[in-house]
């Protein structure tokens, strides 16, 4: 297919060449493909390799897009609850008692001990720096100044005082001195610069023809050694890099490069695929379980119900709500009865009750209304 479309496009690339830009000058225009100079080569083994890839790869995306389902619905009806649980758990176990512990014994014992160190070591501290040490610090210093002051000036009076009495031996010195220079110190430099330092010199001279003589022969060496594996092992080796491994480099980058656009050309026709059969089968069941369920439902069920509830609960319930009615009234009956019943045995027993006595009120009996005129007001009132 990719074979037919470069053909139909070639005339039209011809044609396209050259195009005249806008200031009527031909621009030039870059042939050959995006991807680097596509043959049939390349075309050849895409497609192989994407009919192979799809083959391989869908029943992968297949079993995928399945186990995606299942982790979904597992993950919304048992992993999330039971996580949701045991981190409800981990937090009653481990979290609360720490925080617990934490907030009500260890934060009042570290205040409790930072305030037991404070008065048990910084107060003596402090006291003890304020009241011992700076007072003896003080007597120190004056010690230092009245007292061990002048007596080193004293000291050192006397002994330049001294100092004079050294003189005797201070000539002494510089003959014993003046001796061991003429007869040692001179007698070793004349060794040093007209003995020593010539053996040192032809040593040396000596040295750096060899060491000059040993690195001629090592360069010499050395060059041939560079020379031989150059011509022994570089060159075939990059001979064989240059025109060996790397065209089996570059046609294996365009198999991997084919296989790896393969796979995902295959990975993403396999959800199309999957996705078509997953709605299919999610069709499937709802024609086959779903719509007959809702359809039972609906034409059998649901009339079926009506006329239960129409035909048989509705008058159970008439039936029912009318012997509770009845019940209710003969209970309401008896109790009057009994109550009949004991009033007039209390009758029987103690005989009628006394009638209350009529109390005359000063307020007018019933809806009267006072008037000047009457004696039961409060200003005219017996």
């Amino acid at each position: 297919m990719d074979l037919e479309k470069s053909q139909a496009a070639g005339p039209a690339r011809e044609e396209s060449d050259v195009r005249p830009d806008r200031r009527g000058e031909p621009a030039p225009v870059v042939r050959g493909d995006a991807r680097g100079g596509e043959g049939c080569l390349v075309t050849a083994i895409r497609l192989p390799v994407r009919i192979v890839a799809l083959v391989v790869v869908l029943p992968v995306r297949m079993a995928w897009d399945a186990l995606v389902v299942a982790g979904r619905f597992l993950n919304d009806v048992l992993f999330r609850p039971v996580g949701r649980a045991l981190l409800w758990l981990g937090r009653a176990l481990f979290v609360w008692p720490f925080v617990g512990l934490w907030r009500y014994v260890l934060v009042p014992l570290g205040k409790g001990f930072a305030w037991l160190g404070h008065v048990l070591l910084v107060v003596p501290a402090v006291w003890f720096h304020r009241y011992v040490l700076t007072p003896l610090g003080h007597a120190v210093e004056w010690l230092y100044a009245r007292v061990l002051t002048p007596i080193g000036h004293g000291v050192l009076w006397v002994l330049r005082g001294l100092g004079a009495v050294g003189a005797v031996g201070l000539g002494v010195w510089t003959v014993v001195s003046w001796l061991v220079r003429y007869l040692v110190v001179v007698p070793a430099v004349w060794l040093y610069t007209w003995v020593l330092t010539p053996v040192g010199h032809a040593v040396a001279w000596c040295a750096g023809g060899v060491a000059w003589l040993v690195g001629t022969l090592v360069t010499g060496i050395g060059t041939a050694l560079y020379w031989i594996v150059r011509i022994l092992l570089v060159l075939p080796a990059l001979a064989v890099r240059r025109w060996v491994l790397a065209p089996i480099g570059r046609f294996l980058a365009v198999v991997g490069r084919e296989i790896v656009d393969a796979l995902g050309h295959a990975w993403r026709i396999a959800g199309h695929i999957s996705l078509a059969v997953g709605r299919f089968l999610a069709t499937l069941l709802r024609w086959v379980f779903v719509e007959p369920v809702r359809w039972m439902y609906r034409s059998v069920l649901t009339p079926i119900g009506h006329v239960v509830r129409e035909a048989v609960l509705r008058p159970v319930a008439e039936a029912a709500r009318g012997v509770g009615r009845a019940t209710r009234q003969a209970l309401a009956a008896a109790r009057e009865s009994v109550r009949q019943a004991r009033a007039d045995f209390r009758r029987m027993l103690f005989g009628e009750p006394g009638k209350a006595q009529i109390t005359h009120r000063r307020e007018p009996p019933g809806r009267e209304r006072r008037t000047l005129g009457s004696s039961k007001t409060a200003l005219t009132k017996d």
